[in-house]
């Protein structure tokens, strides 16, 4: 059994998980052994039902015998915690490489990138869009001749820019041939919302239900988020993203975003009557997930990063003190396991100053919350610095209070 598939078809939402292949266009590279770990992880937050929430791209086995060695190694070590899949181009030594790859692994699948425009059909395969979809159909059914236990899905490249009728047609013999998922990409980021809304609508309506439809797409106009929920919307199940969203050029919806949207606000973007989850996910573990990525691959984890970065659960100016609540759409200890903290900027007030100080051992009265307001503030324009680390506060906070006890005696 397809567990994807069938997790679609029954409404559950499936994340398809592109850190560590389309991830590494944005000139990033994970090693084997984090791969498999970062697979687990991404398998953990849905617990058991890892297998059937999860589809991990492990990366594109063609690229060279390292390349094949680490998804190898994926689809063995995360056996079990994530779907493991290989990516490929749509000819026959890659799919053949492919399915190697990830043969004997539960739930393994390989993905074909198969051009679905004009205009991508000529570049890529030097056919037209037609041929190299009949072509595709062909390589579906050689697949599945291959190993009939490795699940073979087609990504319809360019489909932002193609012919709707002419991909539901495809999608149909394709399905028909034995594809599991048949993947719509909006590979150049160029589609707006409606647009993006419109394509899913229309093909899946002329597909009929046996299509499981996936969307692939990426931000370059910064609206990877707002198509996968468009996406969604149009009755999609199967989305791709990408940790902190690293992916080829602007990059794609990131994977942490879009999880805690469905989570937390799944019946305003599915519907009251949806049933999203086989297992709700774990959003406490979407911080340590973010941090994992961001060391080994140097993309930045920002202070205004969403959901991960490192101005969630910050605290620096006074009203947002006294009254979090009023400034946050969610409590980040409550849902995401994020200890608030109250970081020192100029912007601070004497409640912020004094809070900052007891933190680091100093009780303040009135007068001393005062004067170490008025220094924090002069330090950050002097040094044209934001934020004050705890130790040069901390030194400051010792001759303030010294001089003060002095001046007592």
């Amino acid at each position: 059994m397809d567990a994807v598939r069938e997790s679609a078809r029954e409404g559950r939402v499936v994340f398809w998980e592109e850190s560590a292949r389309d991830g590494a266009q944005a000139k990033t590279l994970m090693g084997a052994g984090f791969r498999v770990r970062l697979a687990r992880e991404t398998g953990r937050v849905f617990g058991a039902d890892g297998p059937r929430h999860v589809v991990f791209a492990a990366g594109f086995p063609a690229v060279c015998a390292e390349e094949f060695e680490a998804v190898r190694q994926v689809a063995v070590e995360a056996e079990g915690a994530v779907s493991v899949a290989a990516v490929c181009r749509g000819v026959d030594r890659d799919v053949e490489q492919a399915v190697a790859s990830v043969r004997g692994s539960r739930n393994a699948r390989v993905m074909v990138v198969v051009p679905a425009s004009d205009a991508m059909a000529r570049v890529m395969v030097h056919r037209t869009a037609h041929q190299a979809l009949e072509a595709a159909v062909d390589l579906v059914k050689r697949a599945r001749d291959r190993d009939d236990r490795v699940a073979v899905d087609i990504c319809l490249a360019d489909a932002s820019r193609a012919d709707t009728s002419l991909m539901a047609h495809h999608s149909r013999a394709l399905t028909e041939a034995g594809a599991g998922l048949v993947v719509l990409a909006d590979t150049v980021g160029s589609q707006l919302p409606h647009g993006c809304h419109d394509m899913f609508t229309r093909v899946r309506a002329a597909c009929g239900p046996e299509v499981v439809l996936a969307s692939h797409l990426h931000n370059d106009l910064g609206l990877g988020l707002a198509n996968s929920l468009q996406a969604l919307a149009a009755g999609v199940r199967v989305v791709s993203g990408s940790w902190l969203g690293i992916a080829e050029r602007a990059g794609m919806v990131a994977t942490e975003q879009l999880l805690f949207l469905l989570a937390r606000h799944g019946e305003e973007l599915l519907g009251a009557d949806a049933e999203p989850w086989w297992t709700a996910p774990d959003l406490t573990r979407l911080p340590g997930i973010a941090r994992m990525v961001a060391q080994e691959t140097g993309a930045p984890l920002g202070v205004t990063t969403p959901i991960v970065g490192t101005g969630v659960g910050t605290i620096s100016t006074g009203t947002p003190f006294v009254h979090p609540e009023l400034f946050q759409p969610f409590d980040p200890h409550h849902v995401l396991g994020i200890e608030p903290h109250v970081v020192l900027t100029q912007l601070a007030s004497a409640r912020v100053v004094s809070a900052v100080a007891a933190r680091l051992g100093h009780t303040l009265d009135p007068d001393q919350a005062r004067a170490a307001m008025d220094w924090a503030k002069s330090r950050s324009y002097r040094t044209g610095r934001s934020v004050i680390d705890d130790v040069a506060f901390a030194a400051y906070l010792e001759g303030l209070t010294r001089t003060t006890a002095g001046s007592m005696r």
